[in-house]
């Protein structure tokens, strides 16, 4: 027996509208990384593979980025919704555009030591940050270590330094070449990038900033206000998937940069998995995110980096930690608890 004309048309309605109340229900989200599709990439890309972004009711579209000035620009223009950015990226501009109607703010920190160092041939003679009184450093204007530079400076009585600018693809050729007699950059990228120069692991000094006294957190994801007005139960979904996405990463770095490589076919798998792991061991799964707990802050450590910011940086105003960082959309304690055993 055939069903009925106007039944069938019924369901047919019926069923498009339950379509529609579903992608009514999904909540855009346009977010902007630091950097390119590399292997800390997949710390976003893939939750988004595996589906917790789209399980969250969220529909995600991840881009990549050109520096954490870029992305805090653009999250508090409006064209993005979320981004991942360095902190004191974020408090710079905080800083220096106080009548800004969108300041965008963290909402949970993820390298929660700065990836920044100071990385040099051994043949240079350089050991110590010492050593690095009077020579000539090479780094791009916006790189993070070296606005940072003056806060390790301070720390470890270094003066006298001479920059070289130059754009980010030639940064690690110049120190291969000599033209510079150390460089500052993100470790797990200057340091993978050196090797691709033909130059050994084992012949680099490496100074971390957090193992010479600057106990800068790095980068967080932030949020505009605009959707943290609107829609602040997005912003808590979001936060969730990504925790759940970060169990993953951190389990499987090789897995998770096959959601990278799925997004740029180009890439080096084998060194962007090394490029991932060495995120995590030394930003992300550090001794401090360990005692302060993934995805938090200490408020002391935090203003204490919003002084040194700003005076670093020369800022126009002073920084106000508690402008920039908002921990209310966290997940809870348990979907928190992503690190690894020590």
């Amino acid at each position: 027996m055939k069903t009925p004309f106007f039944l069938r048309a019924l369901a047919l309605a019926t069923a498009s509208l339950a379509t529609s109340m579903a992608m009514a229900q999904t909540t855009p989200i346009k977010f902007q990384l630091d950097w390119r599709f590399e292997g800390p990439a997949a710390l976003f890309l893939t939750p988004a593979a595996k589906g917790y972004f789209k399980d969250a009711k969220l529909d995600v579209t991840i881009d990549a980025g050109n520096g954490s000035g870029g992305t805090v620009t653009r999250v508090a223009s409006g064209a993005y919704d979320m981004g991942f950015a360095d902190t004191a990226a974020l408090m710079e501009f905080h800083a220096n555009n106080a009548d800004a109607p969108n300041k965008p703010v963290a909402v949970m920190m993820v390298y929660n030591d700065t990836p920044a160092s100071v990385m040099a041939l051994k043949k240079s003679g350089i050991k110590t940050p010492a050593d690095l009184s009077g020579k000539k450093l090479g780094a791009p204007v916006f790189d993070a270590g070296r606005r940072a530079f003056p806060i390790f400076a301070k720390a470890n009585a270094v003066n006298g330094v001479q920059w070289i600018a130059m754009d980010p693809p030639l940064r690690e050729t110049m120190l291969a070449r000599g033209d510079v007699d150390a460089i500052t950059g993100f470790t797990f990228t200057s340091l993978l990038n050196l090797e691709a120069r033909g130059v050994k692991a084992e012949d680099v000094v490496v100074l971390p900033y957090p193992a010479y006294g600057v106990k800068l957190y790095g980068n967080a994801i932030i949020a505009s206000p605009k959707l943290i007005k609107e829609n602040p139960a997005a912003v808590k979904a979001f936060l969730a998937a990504f925790a759940k996405g970060m169990k993953d990463v951190i389990g499987n770095p090789a897995s998770a940069v096959a959601d990278v490589k799925a997004r740029d076919g180009i890439i080096n798998a084998d060194l962007e998995t090394r490029r991932l792991q060495l995120a995590i061991d030394t930003a992300i799964n550090s001794a401090n995110a360990r005692t302060e707990g993934f995805g938090q802050v200490s408020g002391p450590r935090l203003a204490l980096m919003a002084s040194q910011v700003s005076d670093a940086f020369n800022t126009k105003t002073r920084i106000n930690p508690d402008a920039v960082w908002n921990p209310s959309f966290l997940p809870s304690k348990a979907e928190l608890n992503v690190l690894p055993k020590k």
